[in-house]
């Protein structure tokens, strides 16, 4: 296999890019002990003994690591495994080694965040940031149906509140400004409208 560049990072790391588009992270020590050069070649054997021994290892533990901190859906996780400089292959096997111990559950994530931000945001808005990490729709509804509580009405009254509006003494700017600030909240104009009037 031929080594296409070795490009040094931080920290005394290198990403190692090979012929084939496979691409991977070691630490110098690590690359020098099995005489990783740009232009040279690495044998399968040590590729595997590289991927076996160190590889992936050490993307089952960043996984572990990243799920202590948050819960992640698993394509957030894919995602950051990635930008890791860790192979799809060896991504492949860290996610099921994490799936086979339960600790990867994207209706328990999506559930937590519900709780979470239900207070501040709306259905929509909600939904919307699930969708960006990676929920599929129907555990989003799923989700949604069974953990999303909050009165939309109640909640922009709280808002409103909260950002000290007066629909009294509001001047065209002020509603405009609170209109922007509810509508990037996900609610919807005619709730908002409704608010502000």
């Amino acid at each position: 296999m031929e080594i296409k560049s070795l490009v040094k990072l931080t920290k005394g790391r290198a990403k190692i890019c090979l012929a084939g588009g496979t691409d991977f992270v070691l630490y110098k020590k690590e690359y020098e002990s099995y005489g990783i050069v740009e232009g040279g070649e690495l044998s399968e054997t040590d590729y595997d003994s590289i991927r076996r021994d160190i590889l992936i290892p050490r993307c089952k533990k960043r996984a572990l690591h990243l799920l202590e901190k948050q819960d992640r859906s698993e394509k957030n996780l894919r995602d950051k495994l990635k930008d890791g400089g860790y192979p799809l292959d060896v991504i492949d096997i860290a996610i099921d080694y994490i799936n086979d111990y339960g600790y990867l559950d994207d209706a328990r994530m999506a559930a937590s965040h519900v709780r979470f931000y239900q207070d501040s945001r709306s259905r929509a808005r909600i939904k919307q940031d699930l969708l960006g990490k990676g929920i599929s729709s129907d555990v989003i509804e799923r989700v949604l149906e069974e953990e999303y509580t909050a009165d939309e009405t109640e909640l922009i009254t709280k808002l409103l509140i909260k950002k000290h509006y007066d629909k009294e003494t509001a001047t065209y700017e002020d509603k405009a400004k609170m209109y922007r600030f509810l509508s990037g909240r996900g609610f919807s104009s005619d709730s908002i409208k409704r608010s502000l009037n």
